[in-house]
C-alpha cells in the first residue's frame, strides 16, 4: 500500500464502513465500502451520497437500476465485511447465505445491521475512477443498537490471516484508480428499463 504524510491525514475523512447492496435486471449484489456520506442535514430531505468505483459489480446494477441500499455495519459484522468486500460479485452471488429481505423498493435488506437507508438515484458525479451517487432515501429500516464499524477500527481487529488478500485488493485498487483519473462528462439520465 503506497501512502504519505498527506494520504496518511486524508484518512481521517472516512465514513462508517457499510454495505450497500443493489438489484437490477434479477441479479442481486452487496459490497463494502468507507464512502458513505450524509449529504443533507434538513430531516425532510433525506439523503445519503456513496463513491462507488467503476470497475466494481455494484457500480453498474446501481447506475443502471437508479437505486442502492446504504448498511450501517456495527463492530460484530467482520465476517460479513470478509463475505461482501474481498471478492467481486461477477464471481457469484454474495448474498448467498446472508439473512436478508427484499425491501420497500425492491433491494435487498441485511437482517443484521445498526440501520439500512433505501435511497433512489437523484444525481450522480463522475471522478475518473469512480462515480458519486447522490440518493433520497425513500425508506429507513432500524437495526440493533451496537458501536458502528470504523475503517480505524476494523483495520485494528481484522483477522491477521487476511491481512495479504486486503493489502493486495488494496494495492490492485490505488493502482485502478491512478490509472484512472481522468473526469468524463458521463450524465446519468435515470434508470434504465429492466
Amino acid at each position: 500500500m503506497r501512502t504519505d504524510a498527506a494520504y496518511e491525514l486524508l484518512r481521517q475523512f472516512t465514513s462508517p464502513i457499510v454495505a450497500v447492496t443493489s438489484a437490477w435486471q434479477g441479479r442481486t449484489n452487496g459490497m463494502i465500502l468507507d464512502s458513505a456520506v450524509r449529504a443533507s442535514i434538513s430531516p425532510s430531505v433525506p439523503r445519503l451520497s456513496v463513491y462507488v468505483h467503476k470497475w466494481h459489480f455494484s457500480h453498474d446494477l446501481i447506475w443502471n437500476s437508479g437505486k442502492f441500499c446504504v448498511h450501517l455495519l456495527h463492530r460484530g459484522q467482520l465476517e460479513l465485511v470478509h463475505q461482501l468486500g474481498f471478492r467481486s460479485g461477477a464471481d457469484g452471488d454474495k448474498l448467498a447465505g446472508i439473512p436478508h429481505r427484499i425491501g420497500h423498493i425492491g433491494l435487498p435488506v441485511l437482517e443484521d445491521r445498526v440501520a439500512a437507508f433505501e435511497l433512489a438515484v437523484i444525481n450522480t458525479m463522475d471522478t475518473g475512477y469512480a462515480t458519486l451517487f447522490l440518493g433520497h432515501i425513500e425508506a429507513v429500516h432500524p437495526g440493533k443498537e451496537a458501536e458502528i464499524l470504523t475503517p480505524p477500527w476494523f483495520r485494528a481487529h481484522m483477522p491477521k490471516a487476511w491481512e495479504p488478500e486486503w493489502l493486495a485488493n488494496y494495492q490492485r485498487a490505488q493502482d485502478a484508480i491512478e490509472a484512472h483519473t481522468q473526469v468524463e462528462d458521463r450524465r446519468w439520465t435515470g434508470p434504465r428499463d429492466s
